[in-house]
């Protein structure tokens, strides 16, 4: 890859600005001064330094962060902060894509990729992927209710009948549920057709991929990219 190309990738700046910076000798391949964008490099090998610092590159990236509540799972939004708001340097370069929204006030695992077939094998129904969920509701209801046959509303207003969830009762208000799905406020709309409603939902884990408690709300962690893949 030439290395204006993908100093530009990076967001350091257009193609033209990098060729500025290269004539202001502010870039260095392996130590050796870079003299042209043109110069190819293979950033998963050599070390690129721009201003003394070294370029960080990573072909394929995932990265684990505790959403708190009060953020959209978006990259922009004109009424609320989003959780790009916690993606920081050196991540912030990436084109990240969000492996499975969560809602404003839902808290927990939320996965980030620059990996576009990733991203389907996390999201896809199909794929077989389960995502944890720790639910509070505001009274008891009939737990067997979660597991029969039900029609709810998707987020475009269309009924469809969910699969069928995996529930660990803890006591009468609150439980563990698996969903392979994931639709607009699926599992508020389940609870609710079975007469209660929810009151705290935090996503605890997506396929064997459990968040770390030790985590901070906002706070960021990248994953082994092969632990989730297998």
């Amino acid at each position: 890859m030439r290395i204006d190309k993908l100093l530009s990738n990076l967001k350091y700046g257009s193609r033209k600005d990098v060729e500025r910076m290269i004539k202001q000798k502010r870039v260095f391949v392996n130590g050796i001064l870079c003299t042209s964008g043109k110069e190819k490099v293979d950033p998963r090998v050599d070390e690129i330094m721009l201003d003394q610092e070294i370029i960080f590159y990573e072909e394929s990236i995932l990265l684990m962060m505790n959403k708190p509540a009060g953020y959209v799972s978006a990259n922009h939004d004109d009424l609320h902060p989003t959780v790009f708001d916690f993606v920081k340097e050196p991540y912030n370069r990436f084109d990240l894509n969000i492996a499975g929204r969560l809602d404003i006030d839902t808290e927990g695992l939320l996965l980030l990729t620059n990996d576009g077939q990733l991203l389907h094998e996390i999201i896809h129904p199909k794929k077989n992927v389960y995502k944890e969920y720790y639910v509070e509701v505001s009274k008891s209801f009939d737990f067997a209710c979660l597991l029969k046959p039900m029609e709810i509303l998707d987020g475009n207003g269309a009924p469809y009948r969910p699969m069928r969830p995996i529930i660990k009762k803890i006591d009468e208000r609150c439980f563990y549920l698996k969903i392979k799905e994931g639709k607009f406020h699926q599992i508020k709309r389940m609870v609710e057709h079975c007469g209660s409603e929810v009151v705290y939902l935090k996503r605890t884990k997506v396929g064997h991929l459990s968040l770390d408690e030790k985590m901070k709300p906002g706070e960021l962690m990248e994953v082994d990219i092969e632990q989730i893949k297998s």
